[in-house]
């Protein structure tokens, strides 16, 4: 007998979900434990489902297909993606090219039924090829055992670099990314300002900034030395920041974006 698959369908519109629904009815093999109407659903009802295949739309609000299949690649064992989409002929080849499986809208039981025999993991390779077809990344991802947990790029207050680790702080709490920091700028720039070489602040998280005297209680990390041009060495400007009582010190070379922000 034939292992039951278990599958989610994770599509923004209800019609395309209903034909999905009818065509997997003559598919005795697959079982439809949950269906998601956008990205982040899709992520919380896959951690909480743990399925064998994803039919995933491409886009969807709040979370793309794509970066929602970028996510997945952190799972321990991630479940075969199958993307289905309208977009035009160039998008579908970049897919071909990549040997990334996809089904065109509107879909077809043939064609529906070939995808499922032959679906393989989405590879990292892959995704990096379709990261030109998608936008920002609305959320970071951090994985567990058998989880992916999704933080919102709009909660975050600050990026620092520890050595290979990157502290991604919220008002809640802080976790740890393994992401570069000049990555995480190319990519959320117009949104984060550099204010020295191991930390990135949230525009949107900055109240304003304030000169300090130095005191032997100071966390100086980031500051490159006192500018000469100071009249006075022992002070030094920080950032002072929404929701946290903490501040980000400036360094001597990015102190001239004070006069800018």
């Amino acid at each position: 007998m034939t292992a039951q698959l278990k599958l989610i369908i994770a599509d923004d519109e209800a019609p395309a979900r209903n034909r999905l629904r009818e065509l997997l009815g003559d598919i005795h093999h697959v079982n439809i434990v949950a269906e998601a109407k956008n990205g982040q659903e899709a992520v919380h009802l896959i951690n909480e489902h743990q399925p064998d295949i994803v039919l995933l739309d491409i886009r969807m609000p709040q979370m793309t297909g794509i970066e929602v299949a970028q996510h997945l690649q952190k799972m321990a064992s991630a479940p075969v993606v199958i993307f289905t989409t309208a977009f035009d002929r160039y998008a579908i080849q970049a897919f071909d090219l990549n040997a990334v499986d996809y089904l065109l809208k509107p879909i077809r039981l043939e064609r529906l039924q070939a995808a499922i025999y032959k679906a393989q993991t989405l590879r990292p390779k892959q995704l990096v090829a379709l990261t030109p077809l998608n936008s920002i990344r609305t959320h970071l991802s951090i994985a567990t055992a058998s989880r992916i947990l999704l933080i919102p790029v709009a909660d975050v207050i600050y990026f620092r670099a520890d050595q290979k680790y990157t502290t991604v702080r919220t008002a809640e709490k802080e976790y740890l990314i393994e992401e570069a920091l000049n990555h995480l700028e190319q990519e959320f720039g117009e949104f984060f300002i550099r204010l020295h070489r191991n930390c990135l602040a949230a525009k949107a998280y900055i109240l304003g900034y304030e000169q300090r005297q130095h005191s032997a209680y100071d966390n100086l990390d980031g500051l490159d030395n006192i500018a000469p041009e100071d009249k006075n060495p022992d002070k030094h400007w920080v950032a002072l920041l929404k929701d946290i009582p903490e501040t980000i010190t400036i360094s001597r070379r990015k102190k001239r974006l004070i006069r800018y922000n």
